[in-house]
This record gives C-alpha cells, structure tokens and sequence, in this order.
C-alpha cells in the first residue's frame, strides 16, 4: 500500500480552468496587484495579425502556490491517521492471504472455510472503507483546487493580457488526454511566473520546509489517491 494517498491534486483542477478564465475574461480587468508584471520585462502589445500563445500548468500553479502548499500539506496531517488504519487492514489482510496460501492443504474442511469467510469480510470492508476514503479526499482536494483557481483565474488572465499573450493552454495533463502534444516550455510556460504574482497577492508566507512536502503536480501525474495492489479474493 502506498503511504503518499494525497501527494497530488486531482485533474479536476484542469476542468474548472476553463470555464474560470472564460467567465473571468469576460469581465472587467481586475486591479493590478503587486508584482503583475516581472520587473524585468515590460507589458507587450501583439502586433496585428500576429499570435502569442502560452501554457500554464494550473495544477502545479496550484499545488506550488503557497496557499496551495499549505492547504495540502494540513490535508495530509489531517488524513495521515486515517491512511495509518488503512494500511493496517490491508497488512492484516495480506497476512491472511499468505497464510490461506501457505496452510491451506493442512486445514481441515472447516477451518479453511472459515479462514476464507473471515478473508472475504475483512476485504470488503477495506474495500468499502478505502472507497469511502478516497471518496472524501478527492472531495477535500477539489474544494481546495477550486477556492484557489477562483483567486487565480483573474491573475492568469490579468499577466497575459499584460504581456500580449492572445491564447493561454492548459497543459496539465499529458498527450493525448491533452490536445497539446508539444511546447517550448522555456519559451511559453507562464507557470512559474503566475505562481509568484498569485503569492504576491494572496499574502500567504510560504510554508516551513519539512522534508516531506506536498509535490506539486507534473504533466505526466496521476490525480489523487493511489490505491493499494489490489489481491483477488480467495475462492
């Protein structure tokens, strides 16, 4: 079983990005907010007829956000009892299966039946207590993804328009789940550049560095719980 159930936000995040920074854009341009435009550049203006296209991750612009950190990381203090216990079941039932494996041919008729009953009833409740378990996780991870891309919408669309961006993608997710297949990431990923005017404007400190921090997501992760290898039940 996997000891890291909430290392990652869920793909979710990507879906409220599109319809955030459609209904965003359609509105009237935000304030300025500190640090809008890097001090090392200056607000562009795209010449006629002519595209410029960047990507954000807005996966990793969340989870690498200082709210974003800290939000996740309190949602992993709060569940690592929870993921404890679960573990704990799934080793028991581990345990059991190897010793229906192993003595199986030594057991009399009734004690092989009831060392499978007692193997069945303990994996459907894992089964049911993990269900609802990634269940609530994946509820509390898309809470927190969404609060945050409502804030951060506006900035995105603020810091393109500033500097002459026409078209900002999504690149959470990989081809083909995404219909980009390629990017010069140097060149047009506006990730990194969101992620410090958003904390810049969200006044969140950023939090102590503990060794085992939330990592933020990456184009090629998979979203929220992993569930533990999964055993047949005995027949």
């Amino acid at each position: 079983m996997t000891s890291k159930f909430l290392r990652l936000l869920p793909a979710v995040a990507a879906l409220f990005a599109l319809s955030a920074l459609a209904q965003t854009s359609k509105a009237a341009t935000p304030p300025d907010a500190p640090g809008m435009t890097p001090a090392n550049s200056t607000t562009t203006t795209t010449p006629p007829g002519a595209s410029k296209v960047g990507t954000i991750n807005i996966q990793e612009a969340i989870a690498a956000s200082n709210e974003g950190r800290r939000d996740l990381e309190a949602l992993q203090k709060k569940y690592d009892p929870k993921q404890s216990e679960l573990k704990g079941q799934n080793d028991e039932l581990e345990t059991l299966k190897k010793q229906l494996s192993t003595q199986s041919a030594s057991l009399n008729e009734e004690a092989l039946a009831d060392l499978k009953r007692n193997i069945e009833t303990k994996q459907k409740s894992f089964d049911r207590s993990y269900q609802d378990f990634q269940e609530e996780v994946g509820n509390a991870q898309q809470e927190i993804a969404g609060r945050i891309l409502q804030k951060m919408a506006p900035v995105i669309v603020k810091y393109s328009q500033s500097n002459g961006f026409t078209l900002i993608v999504d690149t959470s997710k990989p081809w083909p789940q995404s219909p980009v297949l390629w990017w010069n990431q140097d060149a047009v990923d506006i990730t990194n550049a969101v992620i410090q005017v958003y904390n810049a404007q969200s006044g969140v400190p950023a939090p102590p560095s503990n060794g085992a921090a939330t990592k933020p997501a990456t184009k090629s992760s998979s979203p929220a719980a992993t569930k533990p290898p999964s055993s047949s039940s005995p027949k």
